[in-house]
């Protein structure tokens, strides 16, 4: 069963229409407007990245977004139209790996300013098929100024042997890149690198806070093993000695075979598993026959991909803290 086709063509088209207004309406006119002392016209890929330039950009930059909410972001395409808006963008804020054809409509597109999230950070394997994803805590290296550049952090979302593209799921590698495009915005508009640099200063230090939040809370647990759909949290896991199974792999396009359904089912009997969590862009019938079948609750963990109206919270920040919530109330933390 594939898990993450969950919306229909019709409703892709429709938010891709809507998505061609709100990016027209702040075409070319708009960068010849930041020239004249405007804001400055950026566009997003999907939901993780628009936070960071909403929130460090401030009221210096006028946001928009390819993915619109409620579309699953990995099978975003794009028109034309839109490929030929993000060369005249001031500035293009990606993660390469999530969105192919994003990533493909970026490299034809010419545009001076883009940034790669996927270059500030260390990216790591979490296996490109389902189990344990538990290691070593991150160690907080920041990788560049912004730009986009070649390097060791190439991946291939779902590629065996690829790297895993979850980066904001952790409060840290979140926070790296956070100052990565801080740094790119200052270079990208100059006349504002003062309120960019307050913004990200401002923006790192309540990740700082959230990653204290989880570390605090996931201290003392019942069971340290979590069972969720597809391997999306890897990041997460490791920076707070979790282990991580999935329904699927870290591809959200695989098939669970019988034989990984079955070895959850030992797992969750072996560790003591309460919950099999479930994502709110994608289909949870898989999870609730696994539940059902092992006797399991179920529950949401976001992978914050999109904000919508069924989002445990308004912005990151909220949706991540229910999150915590949420894994607090499944492994039993005391």
């Amino acid at each position: 069963m594939n898990v993450r086709r969950l919306i229909p063509t019709t409703a892709v088209a429709g938010a891709v229409a809507l998505g061609l207004v709100t990016l027209s309406a702040c075409g070319s006119s708009d960068a010849a407007d930041h020239k004249n002392g405007g804001k400055l016209d950026v566009v997003a890929s999907f939901y993780p990245m628009q936070y960071l330039a909403e929130r460090i950009g401030g009221e210096h930059v006028s946001v928009s977004t390819l993915t619109k909410p409620g579309v699953e972001p990995h099978d975003l395409e794009l028109s034309p139209r839109q490929t030929a808006r993000l060369g005249e963008a001031d500035y293009v804020l990606y993660l390469k790996g999530v969105q192919p054809a994003v990533d493909k409509a970026i490299d034809q597109s010419g545009v001076k300013h883009r940034t790669d999230a996927a270059t500030l950070t260390s990216l790591e394997s979490h296996g490109a098929s389902a189990g344990h994803d538990h290691g070593p805590d991150e160690h907080g290296d920041e990788h560049g100024d912004g730009e986009e550049h070649d390097g060791d952090h190439g991946h291939d979302h779902g590629s065996e042997g690829g790297k895993d593209p979850h980066i904001w799921l952790s409060p840290v590698k979140y926070a790296e890149v956070a100052k990565g495009v801080g740094a790119s915005l200052e270079k990208a508009d100059p006349d504002n690198a003062a309120a960019y640099r307050k913004n990200t200063t401002a923006l790192v230090g309540e990740l700082t806070a959230l990653d204290k939040k989880f570390e605090t809370g996931l201290k003392t647990t019942a069971t340290r093993t979590f069972i969720t759909t597809h391997s999306a949290f890897g990041y997460l896991a490791e920076r707070y000695h979790l282990e991580q199974e999935s329904i699927s792999g870290i591809d959200p396009e695989s098939d669970p075979s019988p034989a990984r359904i079955k070895e959850l089912q030992g797992v969750a009997a072996k560790d003591k598993v309460s919950t099999v969590f479930f994502e709110t862009l994608a289909s949870d019938k898989t999870a609730k026959t696994l539940a059902k079948d092992t006797g399991l609750k179920t529950d949401v963990l976001d992978p914050l991909e999109g904000i919508t109206d069924k989002s445990k919270g308004a912005d990151y920040i909220e949706v991540m803290e229910s999150n915590l919530t949420a894994l607090q109330k499944a492994l039993g933390a005391k």
